[in-house]
């Protein structure tokens, strides 16, 4: 969180890249496909020819083949980068477990399909490493004995490839790419709204970054495979081919090993390792009156529509919660029309709501807050479990209300908090933009706050009255910046407004 408190600093909140991991895969990946379409144009299968194709590509039509294959070659390799960055990066912010097992389990074949095509890839170009590669996977293929014939005999000599044999790779590097897209696709499915494009500026500095690495450090061939010798150097690309120095070093029965245990324990581990299961939320058929607004902000696609249950008259829907999705956040809640705590009665009984933390005991929190503070003004505090710490901001002046998500509060809350409630001002914190724990709950926050989704804030709530905080759990110190000068700007304001009432009466008592 430090370090990506730096990246702030250096690219703002909006476009820091580390929030956009995912979509920078997809972007990458997009690029490798209309690069290697090209290549695949020019490409010529025969043994014989292959290597002087690609020749002619990278030099003699260097201002568009040579870097449509730089292109190639470095976006494969950013998109191993930006792979392994996001899925340390969701392992060290716990975003594997639960409901999210899916999508770390269905990411684990993604790293060998990868691989694999990277991999296919450099054999085309059938140089001294696409040589040393071919000969080293079969050898490690040949240690299963599941061929009747050693594979790798078929590089013993010059000559004893045929054109089939590139016709063959061709295949496998169009197939598993091919297939790599399709599990990146089931990769999103329990994700409503994934982002698979990143912000435009992002995409253009990403790309640049290619151009200028395709310009300046080209792509280039080895010296063309020879049969009759042993490639004695070799220039690896580390990012795919780090495999190969291992291979060499441990044997191939101990690089089949290693790479089934590490499939298996990746795949594992959001089930071996203790984890804290929510309280999925609870639908109140009697206050649901089938809208859809939980189903369409829910990140996770946790809430599904389907035709009421109860007979009633006048709702054609009512919303259901799939348990195995749902990450107990909280948005369905903040997005019903019925969590309005102007309603009447002890207890506030919404559409949808969670058992963990319902808005009755948030309303409840809220007027206890209020008749807690003795200072001259009153603040409140929202904020989101996985923000900073609320306890810490806790002062005769500040009272605090933590969520779940910070989605989980009704735009009506709001203006219950600077009426009803009697707080002067409030504020919400919570994840940075774009980082949200939930997802979108910071997002969905802003477009309430801002009218653009429903249900959003009235017109008539004044907006000086309210501040956003979005900072992590290691920005306290931003935090507490913030609300001390929210406090000074409301007391400010409420001494003002009290001169100018004072003013008022004697103005109105002299006449």
């Amino acid at each position: 969180m430090y370090f990506e408190g730096l990246l702030d600093a250096i690219f703002g909140q909006r476009f820091n890249p580390v929030y956009h991991l995912g979509a920078l895969c997809w972007f990458f990946y997009w690029i490798v496909s209309i690069t290697g379409i090209y290549l695949f144009l020019v490409f010529d299968t025969g043994v014989n020819v292959v290597y002087d194709s690609i020749e002619w590509l990278t030099h003699d039509q260097w201002w568009l083949g040579g870097i449509a294959r730089s292109l190639h070659r470095y976006a494969s390799d950013a998109m191993v980068f930006a792979m392994l960055i996001h899925m340390l990066r969701e392992f060290a912010l716990d975003r594997y477990h639960g409901v999210r097992w899916f999508a770390w389990f269905t990411g684990v074949p993604i790293i060998w399909l990868l691989l694999t095509s990277g991999i296919t890839g450099y054999w085309l170009v059938w140089d001294e490493l696409a040589q040393y590669m071919a000969i080293a996977s079969f050898e490690w293929l040949d240690w299963l004995s599941i061929f009747s014939e050693p594979i790798a005999n078929n590089f013993l000599r010059e000559g004893s490839l045929g054109d089939r044999f590139f016709t063959l790779l061709i295949f496998i590097h169009i197939f598993v790419p091919l297939a790599l897209l399709f599990v990146m696709w089931i990769h999103l499915l329990r994700m409503a709204r994934a982002e698979i494009n990143p912000p435009k500026a992002i995409a253009w500095g990403a790309f640049g970054l290619l151009m200028v690495l395709s310009l300046v450090f080209p792509a280039v061939s080895h010296p063309p495979a020879d049969l009759s010798k042993v490639p004695v150097v070799l220039n690896l690309d580390w990012w795919y081919l780090f495999v190969y120095p291992a291979l060499d070093w441990m044997g191939a029965g101990a690089m089949w090993a290693t790479a089934i245990i590490f499939s298996v324990v990746l795949s594992i581990m959001p089930f071996i390792i203790p984890h804290r299961a929510p309280t999925p939320a609870v639908v109140n058929l009697d206050n649901c009156n089938g809208c859809g607004r939980c189903f369409e902000d829910c990140p996770f696609g946790a809430v599904t529509m389907q035709p009421r249950t109860d007979g009633h008259p006048s709702y054609e829907f009512e919303a259901i919660v799939k348990e195995s999705f749902c990450t107990a956040c909280g948005t369905c809640s903040g997005a019903c029309p019925s969590s309005s705590p102007y309603r009447r009665g002890e207890e506030l009984i919404t559409g949808i709501d969670l058992p963990d933390v319902p808005l009755t005991a948030v309303r409840a929190r809220l007027n206890a807050e209020a008749k807690r503070l003795t200072g001259d003004v009153k603040i409140v505090v929202f904020g989101c479990e996985f923000g900073g710490a609320l306890k810490e901001l806790e002062s005769d002046v500040v009272g605090t209300v933590q969520m779940s998500c910070i989605a989980q509060v009704p735009p009506a809350f709001i203006e219950y908090a600077l009426s009803r409630a009697g707080f002067d001002g409030l504020v919400l914190s919570a994840c940075r933009p774009g980082d949200c724990y939930h997802r979108l709950g910071v997002h969905w926050t802003e477009e309430r706050l801002t009218g653009y989704r429903d249900p959003y804030l009235r017109p008539k709530i004044p907006r000086d009255a309210i501040r956003v905080s979005w900072a992590r759990p290691t920005e306290m110190g931003k935090i507490r910046r913030e609300l001390g000068e929210f406090v000074q700007d409301v007391t400010n304001s409420k001494k003002k407004l009290t001169h100018d009432s004072r003013v008022e009466l004697e103005s109105v008592a002299g006449e």
